[in-house]
């Protein structure tokens, strides 16, 4: 049993961490709200804690000798290896909890109970402070149930406030489904909370030798839900019923009106960004007037304590308004914003895709998420560099530096990307180069922006004329159920066919081919002159040529480019400009 928390005690949890979550990296992936087959949050925690993993067995830290605690040190290396993996939001998330951690125990020279305590509420605020609008029954939930319990305990034993929290934290994650409707339709517990469940059940472990550690961390936390409750039950193994994922992650959030992911605003015409050098009162007072104009707003900051007043912390701030000058007026208040960037949602078609490929400008390139072989060829003939699909933050952040260039454009062609995408572009951006991201959802979206790109244009005006492509192109996806569920196009069952517009699923079918012809059919209904179809790895020989003919016979004057692209799990991917 350990009374405190040392530096081999951390390095210990951080290799114990990472056996468990691969142990349940299946049963977390499966907590999947929704049928698509793309639920990957244990993935995502996997790899995030790998590359927190390869930070301390390297022991990169150019911080002077005697400055921090060397348990300190450790949990920076820690979080900071956190951040560059972080995939998906929950891994995100997952770093922002470590980034908390380190901030709060770097000085303190015993880490007892209490110093626990006090930690995991500076962790709780991290994680809230990375997400503009918190959404209940998600890894918030549990990670404040944490902390709030460990604060109730009034011990200073280490391991007796670290058993209190992991417990509140494993009652929290049961009560989730009550939390958010997507989790009791689903019968399923959050899978980002679940995750983190894992990692405080391993440092309980640590801490107590390995004994009188619940056997939780080797069950599958299930619901039962009917009308009225839910019920929970344990069950071992790691078969686990189906971002649980609802939380705020990987594949399921975004199709859920509280959950909080980039998308095109209904409500907001302009999306604002910038980078902000304030201290940490104004941006709190600055954030809460920018939550009054729009919304999508995300606020994070470096997590680094502040230097001299001439040297405030620097944050990325994010929003869609209708008044932009509002925002930007509100960023100069709080301190000085640079590096603004702004996108307008008009539904204004870009030029065809097909246009000839862009000459690099010397000094400027794009970045573009490929999740296939196709997809890679084609974005390269795009003049782009690409990188795999789902990439880490520090994936995108060497393909940024490969470039060579000062003025980059980040494609993530995936919301889940689009968390890892902002962490890369504000680590490029401290060393001195000028990084936008394109909230790109979809690579037909992709496409269309870089077919507008200009190398007469100043980077800021080609960056909003790639966002207003892609914000124009209308995107739909094609895949077969991975499991039944309630959809808000009725109930769909393993190995239905599924057409989703915008992320949500718009139609469900028993023959593929039919239902892409149907699918288009929608799309084009309102309106469009070009159509963008890129076959996936699971596309049938035929498909295109029936999906052709179709819209040469329905829609004569639609212009049709197909591509392969080779994209897992999408049969095809939809493009309407």
């Amino acid at each position: 049993m350990l009374d405190t928390l040392d530096a081999t005690a951390i390095r210990r949890w951080c290799a114990g961490a990472l056996a468990a979550l691969r142990r349940h990296q299946s049963e977390i992936d499966a907590l999947n709200v929704y049928p698509v087959p793309d639920g990957d949050t244990g993935t995502n925690l996997v790899l995030t804690l790998t590359s927190a993993q390869h930070a301390l067995a390297l022991d990169l830290d150019n911080s002077p000798e005697g400055e921090q605690t060397s348990h300190g040190r450790v949990l920076r290396l820690m979080a900071r290896g956190a951040l560059l993996g972080a995939r998906g939001n929950s891994g995100v998330i997952v770093s922002q909890i470590l980034r908390g951690l380190a901030d709060a125990l770097t000085d303190t020279a015993v880490v007892r109970g209490r110093a626990l305590s006090a930690a995991l509420t500076a962790a709780t605020e991290a994680a809230y402070a990375a997400v503009a609008k918190p959404v209940e029954g998600t890894v918030l939930s549990v990670v404040a149930a944490a902390a709030r319990a460990a604060e109730r305990t009034t011990s200073d034993d280490l391991a007796t406030v670290l058993r209190a929290a992991t417990d509140a934290a494993r009652d929290a994650l049961a009560a989730t489904p009550a939390q958010l409707p997507a989790l009791a339709r689903a019968g399923v517990v959050d899978a980002g909370g679940r995750g983190l469940c894992v990692l405080l059940d391993a440092l309980l472990t640590v801490v107590s030798g390995g004994a009188d550690v619940g056997t939780e961390t080797d069950a599958v936390t299930s619901t039962t839900v009917t009308s009225t409750t839910v019920h929970t039950s344990t069950s071992t193994g790691t078969g686990g019923t189906d971002p649980a994922g609802a939380s705020d992650d990987d594949g399921a959030a975004g199709r859920e009106p509280t959950a909080a992911r980039e998308a095109r605003s209904g409500e907001y015409a302009y999306e604002v960004q910038f980078l902000l050098d304030a201290p940490a009162d104004a941006v709190r007072r600055m954030r809460a007037e920018l939550a009054r104009l729009g919304d999508s707003l995300i606020v994070v900051g470096t997590g680094e304590e502040p230097g001299a007043p001439d040297h405030p912390p620097v944050w990325n701030v994010h929003l869609h308004v209708n008044d932009v000058g509002a925002a930007i007026e509100a960023g100069i208040g709080a301190g000085r914003p640079y590096q603004i960037t702004v996108a307008r949602f008009a539904d204004q078609p870009p030029a065809p895709v097909t246009a000839a490929p862009v000459t690099a400008v010397p000094g400027r390139a794009a970045v573009v998420a490929a999740p296939g072989d196709g997809l890679a060829a084609i974005f390269a003939g795009e003049g782009a560099a690409t990188v795999g699909g789902s990439p880490s933050t520090g994936q995108l952040l060497d393909a940024i530096r490969a470039t060579g260039a000062t003025e980059v454009v980040l494609l993530p062609n995936d919301p889940d990307t689009q968390a890892a995408a902002g962490l890369a572009a504000r680590e490029a951006e401290t060393a001195g180069l000028a990084v936008a991201v394109v909230p790109t959802r979809s690579p037909v979206q992709a496409l269309a922006a870089l077919a507008v790109r200009d190398p007469r244009r100043r980077f800021d005006d080609d960056v909003i004329a790639m966002a207003e492509a892609a914000g124009a192109c209308r995107y739909a996806e094609v895949c077969f159920a991975a499991r039944e569920a309630l959809t808000v196009a009725g109930r769909c069952r393993p190995g239905d066919v599924l057409a989703l517009v915008d992320g949500e699923v718009l139609l469900i079918g028993a023959v593929l081919d039919t239902t892409c012809r149907n699918l288009v059919d929608q799309l084009l209904g309102g309106g469009g002159e070009l159509i963008t179809l890129i076959l996936g790895a699971q596309a049938p020989a035929g498909l295109a040529a029936a999906v052709e003919a179709h819209v040469k016979r329905r829609w004569p004057f639609v212009e049709v480019h197909t591509f392969v692209g080779g994209q897992p799990h999408f049969p095809l991917l939809v493009g309407v400009e």
